[in-house]
C-alpha cells in the first residue's frame, strides 16, 4: 500500500475537551472530501526535531467520514511530550500543519457479524468515535457493540454525552463507562477488564478492538485469551 504524500491541514477550530485535552478540528487543503475507513489515522510532521522521523506524531482520526475535507483530532498533553507541547502551546485557530494520511488498517469489516468489544482507555477512544459515528450514520447492519472506556476521574471522560445520546438512539450499543480513581454510582469502578469478562461469560462470538496505552493492551490480551478466545479475535492499535 503506497504512502499517502504530505499535504498541508490549517486548524480551523481548537476545543478544550477536558483539563489536558483538546479537540483540533483541520481543514486538509486540495480536496473537498477527505476521504478515510473509521478507525485510521494520520501522521503529524512537527518542528521539534532535526531528524524528519523524531518529528513524526500520528494520532487516530476521532470524527466519521461525512464527506467534507474537515477532520478531528483530540489530543492529550504529556508530561514532557515534544510533539504534543508544541501542538498546546504553538499551535492556534488558523495554524498550519504538515500531516499525511489516511493510513492503517485498525478498521471495522466489512460485514459485522460478531459482537464487538471496544476496549480503551483516555483518547484511545478516538477511532472508535468514529466507528460508532459511521455504523449509526449509514444504518450499517450489526451485532451487539460495547464501547468500555476507562479513565481515572468522571472529568477525563471523552464524549459522555454524546455516547449516552448513541446508546439512547442505537439499540445494539452500549456504553460503559470505567473509572479507576472515582466510585461515582451509574458509573463501572475500577478498570476495564473486570468489564468485559462479566460481559463474556457466555464465551459468545466476539471481536475485540483495543486502543489505548501498551499496559492496558498488554493486559487485555492476556485476559481475553483466558476467557477462551483466539488471538485472532483481537485487534489492536498502540498509543504511546
Amino acid at each position: 500500500m503506497a504512502v499517502p504524500d504530505w499535504q498541508t491541514g490549517k486548524v480551523i477550530r481548537i476545543e478544550q475537551a477536558t483539563q489536558n485535552t483538546r479537540r483540533y478540528f483541520i481543514e486538509i487543503s486540495g480536496t473537498d472530501n477527505f476521504q478515510f475507513k473509521p478507525g485510521q489515522f494520520v501522521t503529524l510532521d512537527l518542528p521539534i526535531h532535526e531528524q524528519r522521523n523524531k518529528r513524526w506524531r500520528s494520532y487516530s482520526i476521532a470524527s466519521a467520514p461525512d464527506g467534507t475535507n474537515v477532520i478531528e483530532l483530540v489530543i492529550v498533553l504529556l508530561d514532557g511530550g515534544a510533539g504534543t507541547n508544541y501542538l498546546f502551546n504553538e499551535i492556534s485557530e488558523g495554524s498550519e500543519l504538515t500531516l499525511r494520511g489516511p493510513q492503517g488498517v485498525f478498521t471495522l469489516h466489512d460485514e459485522i457479524d460478531k459482537d464487538i468489544f471496544m476496549i480503551c482507555t483516555g483518547t484511545g477512544i478516538a477511532p472508535f468515535r468514529s466507528m460508532i459515528n459511521h455504523i449509526r450514520n449509514h444504518k450499517l447492519e450489526h451485532q451487539n457493540l460495547h464501547l468500555i472506556f476507562g479513565t481515572r476521574y468522571k472529568g477525563d471522560l471523552l464524549y459522555e454525552e454524546e455516547m449516552r445520546a448513541l446508546q439512547s438512539e442505537m439499540p445494539k450499543f452500549t456504553y460503559h463507562p470505567v473509572l479507576s480513581r472515582e466510585n461515582i454510582e451509574g458509573y463501572n469502578n475500577g478498570y476495564v477488564h473486570n468489564v468485559y469478562e462479566e460481559l463474556c461469560k457466555g464465551n459468545q462470538p466476539a471481536d475485540f478492538m483495543l486502543c489505548g496505552w501498551k499496559v492496558m493492551i498488554d493486559e487485555a490480551k492476556q485476559r481475553i485469551q483466558a476467557l477462551g478466545y483466539d488471538k485472532k479475535s483481537i485487534h489492536l492499535e498502540l498509543y504511546g
